[in-house]
């Protein structure tokens, strides 16, 4: 009687050490000391002028970072760009600089804020889809993400903390 619960004890504590070998979501990317939490867009139609990107990067090293482009082959291009209120005008402007990483640091890429947009979809984007897309970092090379599609008036993908 004691030993199906041992080994079953024993399996429990054998899983619980293992689980910080696995990632939280089977949904993150690294690039060198990047980490690229949950990439996500929002569902477009076919016709739809724009598109946008969201994520966040956690820069786990001890030099700054920099993404300078992004492109995708679902969209004509791929542009960073940052809203912003403004005497109660809320506004939006391309970072031609790209998007600054410090060291320890997290960008925030989400509605509202920070984001990429992907100008000229070539189709629409559905809910569930996943959308590749080509990140360059100054110091951590380029890495290819999916997007995961989310509803049309999403804010964040389901289950998704934002870190707010």
């Amino acid at each position: 009687m004691r030993r199906p619960l041992l080994r079953a004890g024993l399996l429990a504590c054998l899983a619980t050490a293992l689980l910080p070998a696995f990632p939280s979501s089977a949904h993150d990317f690294r690039a060198g000391d990047l980490v690229i939490n949950h990439p996500w867009s929002r569902a477009v139609g076919a016709r739809a002028p724009t598109a946008a990107g969201y994520m966040s990067i956690v820069n786990r090293g001890s030099a700054p970072d920099r993404l300078i482009s992004a492109e995708t082959p679902m969209a004509e291009s791929v542009e960073a760009h940052e809203m912003s209120m403004t005497d109660g005008v809320m506004r939006m402007r391309p970072m031609p600089e790209g998007i600054r990483l410090p060291p320890g640091g997290t960008a925030w890429l989400r509605p509202g804020g920070m984001h990429l947009m992907l100008v000229g979809p070539t189709r629409a984007f559905v809910p569930g889809e996943r959308v590749p897309l080509t990140l360059r970092f100054e110091r951590a090379g380029a890495v290819t993400v999916e997007l995961e599609v989310a509803t049309a008036g999403a804010r964040a993908p389901a289950g998704e903390h934002r870190g707010d």
